[in-house]
C-alpha cells in the first residue's frame, strides 16, 4: 500500500515563502498525477495544483496560479509545492494525494474522489 508523507509546513510571516514536500513509498507510475489540496478551518478542501510523475503536465487552480508552483523529483519520489508571497488566508492544512490508477471517466484534477491515498497533512500558518 502506497503511503504519502508531507513535510515542510510551519509558521511564516506574510510575504514569506515555504516549500512543502510529499514523499511516496512504494512503486510509482509515470502516468499518475500527484496533487496538493488544502483545507482551512471550517472550510472545504480546496484544490491547489497537480502534476504527473512524468512531469509533462501540470494543473493549477486559477486562484493559485502565480504564487504556487508544483514540481516533482521522480528519482526521489517526491512532489514539491513552492509557495511564495504567502498571505494569512493561506493558513490551512495542506495535503498531498495520489491519483487512483483506475477509475471511470477522465482525469479532472480538482476532483477529490479521483485520489487515494492521501497524506496526513502538514500545517501552514501565515501570520499577519
Amino acid at each position: 500500500q502506497e503511503q504519502l508523507v508531507e513535510s515542510g509546513g510551519g509558521l511564516v510571516e506574510a510575504g514569506g515563502s515555504l516549500t512543502l514536500s510529499c514523499t511516496a513509498s512504494g512503486r510509482i507510475l509515470s502516468g499518475i498525477a500527484m496533487a496538493w489540496f488544502r483545507q482551512a478551518p471550517g472550510k472545504g478542501r480546496e484544490f491547489i495544483a497537480a502534476i504527473r510523475w512524468s512531469g509533462d503536465r501540470t494543473y493549477y487552480a486559477d486562484s493559485m496560479r502565480g504564487r504556487f508552483t508544483i514540481s516533482r523529483d521522480y528519482a526521489k519520489k517526491t512532489v514539491y509545492l513552492q509557495m511564495d508571497n504567502l498571505k494569512p488566508e493561506d493558513t490551512a492544512m495542506y495535503y498531498c494525494a495520489a491519483e487512483k490508477p483506475f477509475y471511470d471517466g477522465v482525469y479532472n484534477a480538482p476532483r477529490e474522489s479521483l485520489y487515494a491515498p492521501w497524506g496526513q497533512g502538514t500545517q501552514v500558518t501565515v501570520s499577519s
